[in-house]
């Protein structure tokens, strides 16, 4: 109970700082819980990076940002052994990867060498410098934003890269009545500046070894296949999710599950999460980019993939 108190008033604080964006929030606890990182993409302004340090905000734990540009070189990032002119030996100085929330702003800037320097260090939660590894702070999640619409001096997110994301989120446009009431709550202050942190790194971890309790019935399982191999036969697609992709939509989906008080996932839990968890995972052939974009080819496969019997779906 205290755990779920605690999330109200995580929901509360952020949503004072960015008003309307409760489904994004809600995202972002989801990748949280489910050790997974995020991408936000979206145009300049609509709050994203107020969005990650609001989060950030909001855990007692180490945060980090790195602003990146063409001239970020990986060892910015990532660190260097350096020699010590004073004591003549080598020392080790970490880069902004050592923490437990990393903000890469604008990471679509970066150079492939320098977005390659996250690889190891989103997947296996290390980093190694000068064949020295060392792990990385717990919890640890990446927030990384890119502007969709820029692209001189920018660098496309391979495959690779993006597959390590959880969740892709656009945070998107507020409503004019949103908008009006951000004007009157930052007319005289600013509101990120009175977040105080809810939750310690131990409840954080706590709560991520708490979601793989939630039960996923052999329907919800077989539900997952199916909707995953549809993306590995349609036409409209060349490159389909990757057993890495559909093991991030499980943990993705028990999280959303506990988030919403629940033991066990439901068939609207992966109709909810699908689009944001898969749709950045995809490679659409020439005929699909044609017609659709990424989303909506998920969404096509959600109407066309057998929806399980909830009642079934519950326990077996």
């Amino acid at each position: 109970m205290e755990m779920r108190t605690k999330l109200n008033d995580l929901k509360q604080g952020i949503g004072k700082v960015l008003i309307g964006k409760e489904e994004s929030v809600e995202l972002l606890m989801v990748a949280l819980l489910a050790k997974g990182h995020v991408l936000m993409e979206d145009v300049p302004g609509t709050g994203k990076t107020m969005l990650a340090k609001s989060l950030a905000k909001s855990i007692d734990g180490s945060f980090r940002r790195v602003q990146f540009t063409p001239d970020v070189l990986p060892s910015d990032v990532t660190g260097i052994q350096y020699l010590n002119p004073k004591t003549r030996e080598f020392e080790m100085r970490y880069g902004p990867v050592m923490t437990n929330v990393l903000l890469a702003d604008e990471i679509n800037r970066a150079t492939p060498r320098t977005q390659s320097s996250l690889l190891e260090v989103m997947e296996e939660r290390q980093v190694t410098i000068d064949g020295y590894t060392e792990l990385l702070p717990v919890p640890f999640i990446v927030l990384a934003t890119q502007n969709p619409i820029e692209s001189q001096g920018t660098f496309p997110l391979p495959e690779a890269q993006l597959d390590r994301f959880l969740l892709k989120i656009k945070v998107g446009y507020p409503t004019l009545r949103e908008e009006q009431m951000i004007m009157q709550a930052y007319r005289e202050q600013e509101p990120i500046e009175f977040l105080k942190p809810v939750f310690s790194t131990d409840e954080i971890i706590q709560m991520q070894n708490m979601i793989k309790q939630i039960h996923v019935s052999t329907d919800i399982e077989q539900y997952i296949l199916n909707i995953i191999n549809e993306t590995r036969n349609s036409k409209f697609i060349e490159v389909g999710v990757s057993p890495r992709g559909t093991l991030a939509f499980m943990r993705a989906l028990q999280a959303y599950a506990w988030l919403q008080d629940r033991e066990y996932v439901i068939p609207g839990d992966v109709k909810k999460l699908a689009t944001a968890v898969l749709a950045h995972r995809i490679v659409l052939s020439l005929d699909g980019e044609l017609r659709k974009t990424s989303n909506q080819v998920i969404e096509t496969i959600l109407e066309e993939v057998e929806v399980p019997v909830e009642a079934g779906a519950v326990r077996e």
